[in-house]
Protein backbone atom coordinates (compact mmCIF):
# COMPACT_ATOMS: atom_id res chain seq x y z
CA UNK A 1 0.00 0.00 0.00
CA UNK A 2 1.65 3.45 -0.95
CA UNK A 3 2.22 6.19 1.69
CA UNK A 4 -0.40 8.83 1.98
CA UNK A 5 1.46 11.32 0.47
CA UNK A 6 2.11 9.45 -2.90
CA UNK A 7 -1.39 9.26 -3.78
CA UNK A 8 -2.28 13.09 -3.12
CA UNK A 9 0.97 13.64 -5.42
CA UNK A 10 -0.30 11.17 -8.33
CA UNK A 11 -3.68 12.74 -7.78
CA UNK A 12 -2.04 16.36 -8.49
CA UNK A 13 -0.05 14.94 -11.50
CA UNK A 14 -3.49 13.32 -13.05
CA UNK A 15 -4.58 16.32 -12.66
CA UNK A 16 -2.19 18.35 -14.17
CA UNK A 17 -1.50 16.58 -16.86
CA UNK A 18 -5.79 16.87 -17.53
CA UNK A 19 -5.44 20.47 -17.44
CA UNK A 20 -2.88 20.66 -19.70
CA UNK A 21 -4.35 18.15 -22.45
CA UNK A 22 -7.35 19.73 -21.72
CA UNK A 23 -9.69 17.68 -20.96
CA UNK A 24 -10.86 19.71 -17.73
CA UNK A 25 -12.98 22.30 -18.66
CA UNK A 26 -12.50 25.28 -16.80
CA UNK A 27 -16.16 26.29 -16.41
CA UNK A 28 -17.91 27.85 -14.61
CA UNK A 29 -16.76 31.00 -16.30
CA UNK A 30 -17.18 34.13 -15.09
CA UNK A 31 -20.38 36.01 -17.31
CA UNK A 32 -21.50 38.86 -17.80
CA UNK A 33 -25.25 39.05 -15.41
CA UNK A 34 -28.53 40.57 -16.47
CA UNK A 35 -32.39 39.90 -15.48
CA UNK A 36 -35.30 38.54 -17.52
CA UNK A 37 -39.07 38.51 -16.76
CA UNK A 38 -41.48 36.17 -17.75
CA UNK A 39 -44.82 36.54 -17.02
CA UNK A 40 -43.84 39.40 -14.05
CA UNK A 41 -41.57 36.39 -12.40
CA UNK A 42 -37.86 37.69 -12.68
CA UNK A 43 -35.11 35.60 -13.24
CA UNK A 44 -30.96 36.75 -12.65
CA UNK A 45 -28.88 35.45 -15.44
CA UNK A 46 -25.52 34.76 -16.93
CA UNK A 47 -25.38 35.52 -20.38
CA UNK A 48 -23.66 32.64 -22.81
CA UNK A 49 -22.88 34.64 -25.45
CA UNK A 50 -19.64 33.66 -26.89
CA UNK A 51 -18.47 30.15 -28.18
CA UNK A 52 -17.11 29.00 -25.15
CA UNK A 53 -19.75 30.35 -22.47
CA UNK A 54 -21.99 28.67 -24.71
CA UNK A 55 -20.02 25.16 -24.89
CA UNK A 56 -19.28 25.61 -21.27
CA UNK A 57 -23.24 26.23 -20.00
CA UNK A 58 -24.01 25.51 -16.41
CA UNK A 59 -21.55 22.22 -16.31
CA UNK A 60 -20.26 21.94 -13.02
CA UNK A 61 -21.87 23.39 -11.17
CA UNK A 62 -23.20 21.90 -7.95
CA UNK A 63 -26.19 24.07 -7.63
CA UNK A 64 -28.41 26.80 -8.79
CA UNK A 65 -30.35 29.05 -7.19
CA UNK A 66 -34.15 29.17 -7.96
CA UNK A 67 -34.15 32.86 -9.06
CA UNK A 68 -31.10 32.19 -11.46
CA UNK A 69 -30.57 30.97 -15.04
CA UNK A 70 -28.08 30.81 -18.18
CA UNK A 71 -29.54 32.72 -21.11
CA UNK A 72 -27.76 31.37 -24.53
CA UNK A 73 -27.72 33.82 -27.07
CA UNK A 74 -26.16 32.76 -30.61
CA UNK A 75 -26.02 35.59 -33.65
CA UNK A 76 -28.56 33.95 -35.47
CA UNK A 77 -31.64 31.82 -35.21
CA UNK A 78 -31.36 27.98 -36.23
CA UNK A 79 -32.44 24.33 -35.13
CA UNK A 80 -30.54 24.06 -31.75
CA UNK A 81 -29.18 20.66 -29.81
CA UNK A 82 -28.56 20.58 -26.17
CA UNK A 83 -26.89 17.83 -24.18
CA UNK A 84 -26.31 17.38 -20.63
CA UNK A 85 -22.68 16.70 -20.64
CA UNK A 86 -20.78 17.28 -17.37
CA UNK A 87 -23.82 19.22 -15.85
CA UNK A 88 -25.01 17.84 -12.57
CA UNK A 89 -28.34 20.22 -11.93
CA UNK A 90 -31.27 18.79 -13.24
CA UNK A 91 -32.83 21.58 -15.45
CA UNK A 92 -35.27 22.56 -17.98
CA UNK A 93 -34.63 24.98 -21.03
CA UNK A 94 -36.72 27.23 -23.09
CA UNK A 95 -35.81 27.40 -26.73
CA UNK A 96 -36.21 31.43 -27.77
CA UNK A 97 -36.98 32.74 -31.16
CA UNK A 98 -35.57 36.08 -32.26
CA UNK A 99 -38.35 37.65 -30.54
CA UNK A 100 -38.09 36.03 -27.12
CA UNK A 101 -41.30 34.17 -27.65
CA UNK A 102 -40.68 30.44 -26.02
CA UNK A 103 -40.64 28.06 -28.81
CA UNK A 104 -40.91 24.46 -26.66
CA UNK A 105 -39.63 23.98 -23.06
CA UNK A 106 -38.01 20.95 -22.31
CA UNK A 107 -36.91 19.32 -18.65
CA UNK A 108 -33.66 17.52 -18.88
CA UNK A 109 -32.08 14.99 -17.09
CA UNK A 110 -28.63 15.33 -15.19
CA UNK A 111 -24.84 13.94 -16.04
CA UNK A 112 -26.04 12.40 -19.45
CA UNK A 113 -24.71 12.50 -23.05
CA UNK A 114 -27.34 9.81 -24.65
CA UNK A 115 -30.08 12.16 -25.15
CA UNK A 116 -30.34 15.44 -27.22
CA UNK A 117 -32.45 18.29 -26.32
CA UNK A 118 -33.99 20.25 -29.45
CA UNK A 119 -35.35 23.36 -30.38
CA UNK A 120 -38.26 22.38 -32.47
CA UNK A 121 -38.16 25.08 -34.88
CA UNK A 122 -34.85 27.60 -35.54
CA UNK A 123 -33.95 29.39 -31.90
CA UNK A 124 -32.07 32.25 -31.39
CA UNK A 125 -31.90 31.89 -27.82
CA UNK A 126 -32.26 29.30 -25.02
CA UNK A 127 -32.93 29.57 -21.29
CA UNK A 128 -31.88 26.99 -18.50
CA UNK A 129 -33.77 27.34 -15.23
CA UNK A 130 -34.06 24.77 -12.45
CA UNK A 131 -35.56 21.62 -13.38
CA UNK A 132 -39.18 22.64 -13.19
CA UNK A 133 -38.95 26.12 -12.90
CA UNK A 134 -41.12 26.93 -15.98
CA UNK A 135 -44.29 24.76 -14.49
CA UNK A 136 -43.96 26.13 -10.96
CA UNK A 137 -44.67 29.37 -12.20
CA UNK A 138 -46.86 28.91 -15.72
CA UNK A 139 -44.74 29.69 -18.08
CA UNK A 140 -45.66 28.02 -21.54
CA UNK A 141 -44.71 27.65 -25.21
CA UNK A 142 -46.18 30.96 -26.47
CA UNK A 143 -45.27 33.03 -23.49
CA UNK A 144 -42.28 36.15 -24.15
CA UNK A 145 -39.35 36.44 -22.18
CA UNK A 146 -38.64 39.77 -21.04
CA UNK A 147 -34.76 41.05 -21.38
CA UNK A 148 -34.02 43.83 -19.25
CA UNK A 149 -30.41 44.50 -20.97
CA UNK A 150 -31.53 44.92 -24.32
CA UNK A 151 -27.86 45.32 -25.34
CA UNK A 152 -27.47 41.46 -23.66
CA UNK A 153 -29.84 39.76 -26.26
CA UNK A 154 -26.72 40.82 -28.91
CA UNK A 155 -25.40 37.77 -29.91
CA UNK A 156 -21.14 37.29 -30.45
CA UNK A 157 -19.59 34.67 -32.35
Amino acid sequence: MPPKGLSKTVLLAILIISILKGTINACPLELPVTTVSINGHRLIVEVAATRQSRTCGLSRRAALDDKQAMLFVYPRSRLRTFWMKDTWIPLSIAFLDDSGMIINIASMSPDQTEIRYRSNQPARYALEVKQGWFRLHGVKTGDRVEIMAPGAMGGAN
